[in-house]
């Protein structure tokens, strides 16, 4: 795995009116602060909740039937929650519902520290996985922000906040993508192709993900193979390949497909799900996270005499306005939308809300210095070779296991196709 990119980006506009803007950044607030600092990994896990990207990437699919998919999860509900700090009423039922949160088992503040938490987790250096992640708020700049959100949405979600003339769009369009391709690494470049003099806020979220496998795939072994695409239509693609993998595998035969986790160097995991030729709507309307857990649980370590990976690239943009109402998330994006705790007025409407997403998949890692799965007996699964060729339309997950938290969750019809 070389590079894994995710932004989302939310665009508002309210009825003009004139405050004043203090200063460019956001303050900390303290008593959070402090209750962030102390809290433990396993607290964070109690809210992470799979069932909102399986939920968002079955609408994703439905509205997408013959393309790649790649989205991150994460960075949608990162989105979504520092949004739901400055919602009230029903806008922000409907955003903590749509997120699948059960408020009777997980309160809303535990859900903002537990964000907390996994961010700061991230952004800290000497981890094998590099994640990088940020929020930034672009407001007018007459605009006041109320200080209990600068406060909370820097201290919970790390939000950075500048000042921008949206009555000059060309420029404020330069400011952003130039801001947008420097915090990428020129992964996404230009995200904001239009502005309306109406926009008053931006908010944007981005999320990088750097990972090496465990076990590399050898760049001299990639060949171009033939991948099917549909029972039409058939491509020569490039395909990674490795012989004797020692890696978990699992074949679901109640879901009729197999299921092959590879590792990177520190805690994350790829798992890839390879539908049988026919079965793939059959697996992904099964997607939920009992479903996850099984596969997770019934993973074993096997040598896998070939494993055939298709080496590619996708980069997708969707506009979430036309995608989340269909999770509930309906009055965020109408004129009853209540936003108030930002800005303290309700007449801001949010037009548009957009995440990009760039996934390159290539032979690039190190191998292990100590790999345990390499110490498993290995004459009986010699005895019965196994061959993985993943050369037809699959699923993929990258995750943090112990957190179970998603990362990133797609599809790939089309290995050649972004």
């Amino acid at each position: 795995m070389a590079f894994i990119a995710a932004l989302g980006l939310v665009m508002a506009g309210i009825c003009p009116a004139v405050f004043c803007f203090p200063d460019g950044t956001l303050g900390t607030h303290t008593s959070v602060q402090k209750v962030q600092d102390t809290r433990k990994q396993s607290d964070s896990q109690a809210f992470i909740n799979t069932n909102f990207a399986f939920s968002l990437y079955k609408v994703l699919a439905l509205k997408n039937p013959h393309k790649n998919i790649v989205f991150s999860p994460f960075s949608i509900e990162t989105f979504l929650a520092s949004l739901s700090l400055g919602a009230k009423g029903n806008t922000l039922e409907e955003i903590l519902e749509g997120l699948k949160f059960n408020l009777t088992e997980t309160p809303e503040t535990d859900m903002h520290q537990g964000f907390g938490h996994l961010l700061q987790s991230f952004n800290q250096p000497g981890d094998q996985v590099q994640i990088s992640t940020g929020n930034t708020l672009f407001v007018e700049k007459h605009l006041q922000i109320l200080t209990e959100f600068k406060e909370e949405a820097r201290a919970l979600y790390q939000t950075k906040a500048f000042r921008v003339d949206f009555q000059q769009p060309r420029e404020a369009r330069k400011l952003i993508n130039d801001y947008v391709n420097n915090q990428t690494q020129g992964k996404i470049k230009e995200v904001v192709s239009d502005l309306d003099r109406n926009t008053s806020m931006l908010m944007m979220n981005f999320l990088l993900y750097s990972g090496q496998w465990n076990v590399r795939f050898d760049p001299e072994d990639t060949i171009m193979e033939e991948f099917i695409v549909d029972r039409r239509r058939r491509v020569m693609a490039p395909m990674m390949k490795i012989e004797d993998l020692t890696t978990p595998y699992f074949r679901d035969e109640e879901l009729e497909c197999t299921v092959v986790e590879l590792s990177y160097i520190g805690n994350h995991k790829a798992i890839f799900i390879l539908p049988d030729q026919g079965k793939m709507q059959q697996v992904e309307a099964s997607l939920k996270p009992e479903t996850l857990r099984k596969w997770r649980k019934s993973l074993r370590p096997r040598v896998i005499d070939e494993l055939h990976l298709p080496k590619f690239s996708l980069s997708k943009k969707y506009n979430l306005e036309e995608i989340l109402p269909e999770l509930g998330i309906r009055e965020l994006f109408s004129t009853q939308a209540d936003l108030s705790g930002i800005i303290g007025v309700k007449n801001i409407t949010v037009s548009q809300m957009v995440h990009s997403a760039v996934l390159e998949m290539t032979e690039m890692g190190t191998e292990a210095v100590a790999n345990t799965v390499d110490k498993y007996n290995t004459l009986s699964a010699k005895n019965n070779p196994t061959f993985v060729n993943i050369d037809r339309k699959f699923l993929y997950i990258v995750l943090e296991p112990s957190s179970e938290l998603i990362c990133f969750l797609g599809k790939v019809i089309n290995p050649l196709e972004n």
